[in-house]
């Protein structure tokens, strides 16, 4: 490959078609269903999938194929076909529903507001992960434009992975004969440690979300009346909590919910850590004064990527400050978000909560803990050797730096899905979500220049992934005719 003109193609790429298109979706507040039940009505969706595939279409590829494909009841998913010129399949996935505004955005900015600053295109849904399909399909054209070789490309941009990727299995079993078996998937939904060099994801953590809900009276009373009768609901929550998680430390409490975490990836952490240094916590908006629960890079790299979490996100029954007298609540519900080590069962994992929260409620309280979604996470099968030699090989072309493989904290549901559908297929899953990207909160930003990297370094691991297929196929043939 010639990396300039890859890297020349990429940048007018980028600047004269993706950024203006990847505006007016980022315009679009096409919320995932877990936060817009009301989205078919809303049409958002539709919008922003019609958006994404009209520009699809118009791209000069040679055997493309673009379909939007419609499930009764389901959000659209975006099925692209890209014919090979070598052996071998390979299926990129990446996702265009996001999810709610947040607060907190800085002035000027807002998430369906467009804004490029710094180099920093900023909105919700341009990092996590509307670029995805662009750059997937850019780095194709980057292999055609040459000349060079690549596998059939089967592009699936699903609209509900903020949901749990509820629709995704549907659309698997209906598009199942037309996947094929592909030897490599590459997922552009990842994190990356810094902008500097190619990070390659070995793990992700399970979810389990769930509403813990405690009810003590049939409706609220003075405050001076009830306390000292009746507990309030509050305190008994904090209570129930303290059956899951180490109020002092953050440490889960339910044995089952650990694992021992693999020689490989604690050396990985390592390696990591050494490169990130502080900005393993400086990545996050720590306010004055504050600090991380460890000094530690690698020891905070292991708790975000391996050990289970608990994240109260949201709460019901709680009066806003203005409005609260004083009154002892009949009621009180906690959102919880517990991450889940990358190989835990989420299922076997959601049910013993459930039996912990719920088991012989204090003075008799109402308690219930209904589980929302229960996800397993997902641990990367060993990379092949003509893998790792080009992801290296991408990192030094396109950043000039060696690549690098770490864990990551977050979920996506639907590689877990893949890896038991596919246990021979090889991995690629990285991203654009460095420090205080942000995304999910306020001030989400795609860093421009990342993600022209990261297009480079997809297609120069899909030109190595159809030298190594056409390789096995040769040696394939000369096995059968010896």
């Amino acid at each position: 490959m010639n990396i300039t003109h890859a890297k020349a193609l990429i940048d007018t790429t980028w600047t004269q078609s993706i950024e203006p298109c990847l505006k007016s979706y980022i315009a679009i507040p096409n919320q995932s269903p877990l936060f817009d039940p009301d989205w078919a009505a809303h049409g958002h969706m539709d919008a922003a999938a019609t958006l994404l595939a009209t520009w699809c279409r118009a791209q000069s590829l040679t055997g493309l194929s673009v379909e939007v494909v419609r499930l009764a009841g389901r959000t659209p998913l975006i099925y692209v076909e890209v014919e090979g010129s070598a052996p071998g399949e390979v299926l990129l996935y990446g996702h265009y529903d996001k999810q709610p505004e947040f607060t907190g955005w800085e002035l000027g900015l807002g998430p369906w507001t467009p804004v490029v600053r710094d180099g920093r295109l900023y909105g919700r849904g341009g990092a996590d992960d509307g670029y995805a399909i662009f750059s997937s399909l850019t780095a194709i054209r980057v292999l055609q434009a040459q000349g060079i070789a690549h596998a059939r490309c089967v592009l699936l941009i699903e609209g509900s992975e903020e949901s749990g990727s509820t629709d995704l299995p549907a659309y698997v079993t209906h598009l199942a004969d037309r996947l094929g078996q592909p030897e490599l998937v590459i997922c552009l939904d990842a994190e990356c440690g810094n902008y500097d060099q190619f990070w390659l994801t070995t793990s992700l953590r399970g979810n389990v979300v769930g509403t813990l809900s405690v009810e003590m009276l049939t409706e609220g009373v003075h405050s001076g009346m009830g306390t000292g009768i009746a507990a309030g609901p509050m305190r008994i929550a904090r209570g129930l909590l303290d059956r899951v998680e180490n109020v002092h430390n953050g440490d889960i409490v339910i044995e089952e919910l650990h694992v021992k975490t693999p020689a490989l990836r604690i050396a990985e952490a390592r390696v990591a850590a050494r490169i990130l240094g502080d900005s393993v916590a400086g990545k996050l908006p720590f306010v004055n004064g504050a600090q991380a629960q460890s000094s530690d890079p690698v020891e905070l790299l292991l708790n975000s990527t391996w050990k289970p979490t608990l994240a109260i996100t949201g709460a019901d029954g709680l009066p806003a400050l203005q409005s609260a007298g004083n009154v002892l609540l009949p009621r009180v519900a906690l959102k919880l978000s517990l991450r889940l080590p990358p190989t835990l069962d989420g299922a076997a994992a959601a049910a013993r909560v459930q039996a912990v929260l719920e088991a012989d409620p204090p003075y008799g309280a109402q308690v219930r803990f209904d589980i929302g979604s229960a996800l397993g996470g997902w641990h990367a099968p060993p990379l092949a050797t003509w893998l790792s030699e080009a992801v290296q090989a991408a990192s030094l072309a396109f950043y000039g730096a060696e690549a690098v493989s770490m864990g990551t904290g977050g979920s996506i549901p639907f590689i877990g899905m893949l890896a038991e559908r596919y246990p021979a297929t090889q991995f690629l899953v990285t991203g654009v979500l460095g420090p205080h990207a942000n995304a999910h909160g306020p001030n989400e930003f795609l860093d421009l220049n990342t993600v022209r990297k990261v297009t480079g370094a997809v297609a120069s691991v899909l030109a190595a992934h159809a030298r190594a297929t056409k390789n096995a196929h040769i040696d394939a043939q000369s096995t059968m005719h010896q």
